[in-house]
C-alpha cells in the first residue's frame, strides 16, 4: 500500500494511476472481502463496501479510513525512502503508515480473517474508504450523503483520530486509548489591505503591509473565550482515577470545575489550549515586488480551528471585531462547522471500550476532542454516534511523523489493531 504514492495534492499534475492501482491491489490482497462484500464506487475516489449482517438493518456500523497521503519534501532526511515501504526491526516505514493506510489495513485484515472463519456480523457493516481526505475532497462527503439519501442512519461511525498513547497529560499514568468524541471546525480566511504604492524612501504612516501586520497582531491567543467541552471534563475524570497523590487531586479538581480547566489549559498554551478554545494561526503572507517599493496590496491567510459549541458565522464576526479596521477586507476561503459531541454513556462507546480492553488490556478508553478535521465530520449531520480512533500505539515521536519525516508503525501494533476491529465486529449487537 505504501509503495503506491497516492498523493491527493498531486492529482492535478500527476493524474490518478496510483489510486486506480491501489483499488486493484486491495482486490488482490483481500479476495474474501471482494467476494463477500458489495463494492460500490461513489465518485472517483470513494469506495463503499457493504457487508450484509445476519439481520437486515438501516442502522449499520460504518468503519472509515482514507487511502490518500500528503506530499513528501524530497529534501527531508528519511531513514528509508518514503514510498519504499521498508519493514525493518519490527517497524513499517513510509508515508501513510499511520495516516491512514495502517488503520485502513487493520480494518481489512480483520474483515478478511473473520470471513475466512465463516463469521457474519449481527447487523450490516459498511467500509467507507476515501481517496481525497487530505485535500478536503468529496469522496467521503458523497458517501455520507448517499447513505443519508437511502435512509440509512449509522448506529456507529468510527474513523481515524486518536490512538493508544502513554501518559498523554501530566500526572496521568499508564496507556490511554484516546477516542475523539468531536472535532473542531475549520475556517480559512484571507485578510487584504490596499494602499498607495510608491518609493519606500517616503512611506505613509500605515502601509498595506503594516495594516495587515496590525490586524494579525490583534488576533492573539485571547481572541476567543476558553471553555471546556463535556468530553474533556470526562477525560480529566478518567485520568484522575489512574493518578496518584497530589496529581490525582489536581486532576480531580479540574474534572470538578470545568471553568478552571478552561483557564488552566489556556494558560498552558499549545495543544492543551487548543482543546478549550478556537485557535488562530497566520499561515501565509504576501505583498511587495521589490525591497525598495511600497506594495499597493498586502494579504495574510489565517487558519482557524473552531471550538465545539461555536459557529463559523460567529467566528467571522469575532475576527472582524478584533481587527477593528474597515480597510482590512476579510474573505472566507474555506469553512466547516465544528461537530457536535458524541456521548460516552451509550452502547456505542461501551462497545469501543470493550474492543480496546481485548486488544490493549492495560489501556483506559478516554474521550477527547480532535483538533484536526476528518472525513467523519460528514456523518455528524445525521448520525448521533461518531467517534475517531485508530487502534494503533503512537509515541509522541510517531505522532510528530504524521505529515512529517520517518512516518512509521510497529508491526506488533498493527496486529493489535486488527484484534481491536475483530473484537468490535464480533461483539457488535
Amino acid at each position: 500500500m505504501i509503495q503506491l504514492p497516492t498523493v491527493s495534492a498531486e492529482l492535478e499534475t500527476r493524474g490518478s494511476p496510483p489510486f486506480e492501482d491501489f483499488v486493484v491491489l486491495l482486490a488482490e490482497m483481500y479476495p474474501l472481502v471482494h467476494a463477500n462484500l458489495e463494492l460500490e464506487r461513489i465518485t472517483e475516489f470513494g469506495l463503499l463496501f457493504r457487508w450484509p449482517g445476519a439481520t437486515a438493518s438501516d442502522a449499520p456500523l460504518v468503519l472509515m479510513a482514507h487511502y490518500d497521503v500528503v506530499p513528501v519534501d524530497e529534501d527531508d532526511p528519511w531513514t528509508f525512502p518514503p514510498f519504499e515501504g521498508r519493514i525493518a526491526d519490527g517497524w513499517v516505514y513510509g508515508r501513510g503508515a499511520l495516516d491512514d493506510k495502517g488503520p485502513l489495513a487493520v480494518i481489512l485484515e480483520a474483515v478478511e480473517n473473520l470471513l475466512s472463519a465463516g463469521f457474519t456480523p449481527s447487523r450490516d457493516v459498511y467500509l467507507s474508504f476515501g481517496g481525497n481526505e487530505e485535500t478536503y475532497g468529496d469522496g467521503a462527503a458523497t458517501i455520507a450523503m448517499t447513505l443519508q439519501q437511502r435512509g440509512i442512519v449509522p448506529w456507529l461511525v468510527l474513523d481515524e483520530g486518536g490512538a493508544v498513547v502513554d501518559a498523554p497529560l501530566p500526572f496521568a499514568l499508564g496507556d490511554a486509548a484516546m477516542v475523539g468524541v468531536g472535532e473542531k471546525g475549520v475556517l480559512t480566511v484571507r485578510l487584504t489591505a490596499r494602499s498607495d504604492g510608491g518609493h519606500a524612501s517616503a512611506p505613509p504612516r500605515l502601509t498595506a503591509v503594516g495594516r495587515i501586520a496590525r490586524a494579525v497582531d490583534r488576533l492573539g491567543p485571547r481572541t476567543f473565550r476558553a471553555r471546556t467541552p463535556r468530553g474533556i471534563t470526562r477525560m480529566m475524570s478518567l485520568f484522575a482515577d489512574r493518578a496518584r497523590g497530589w496529581g490525582q487531586l489536581v486532576l480531580r479538581t479540574l474534572a470538578t470545575f470545568p471553568w478552571l480547566t478552561a483557564r488552566a489549559f489556556a494558560l498552558m498554551g499549545g495543544e492543551p489550549a487548543a482543546l478549550v478554545r478556537t485557535t488562530v494561526a497566520a499561515t501565509m503572507q504576501q505583498g511587495g515586488t521589490a525591497a525598495n517599493v511600497l506594495p499597493s496590496q498586502a494579504s495574510a491567510v489565517l487558519n482557524l480551528r473552531i471550538a465545539l459549541g461555536e459557529t463559523v458565522a460567529g467566528t467571522v464576526r469575532r475576527v472582524r471585531r478584533r481587527i477593528a479596521d474597515p480597510l482590512v477586507e476579510l474573505t472566507v476561503l474555506e469553512a466547516s462547522e465544528p461537530s457536535p459531541e458524541s456521548p460516552t454513556d451509550n452502547a456505542q462507546f461501551a462497545l469501543i471500550t470493550r474492543a480496546v480492553k481485548e486488544s490493549y488490556p492495560d489501556a483506559a478508553t478516554v474521550p477527547y476532542v480532535m483538533m484536526a478535521a476528518t472525513d467523519s465530520r460528514h456523518f455528524h449531520r445525521f448520525s448521533p454516534a461518531v467517534y475517531r480512533f485508530a487502534p494503533l500505539e503512537m509515541t509522541s515521536a510517531q505522532r510528530a511523523s504524521i505529515h512529517g519525516v520517518d512516518e512509521r508503525v510497529e508491526v506488533a501494533s498493527l496486529q493489535r489493531g486488527e484484534k481491536f476491529h475483530r473484537a468490535l465486529l464480533q461483539r457488535l449487537q
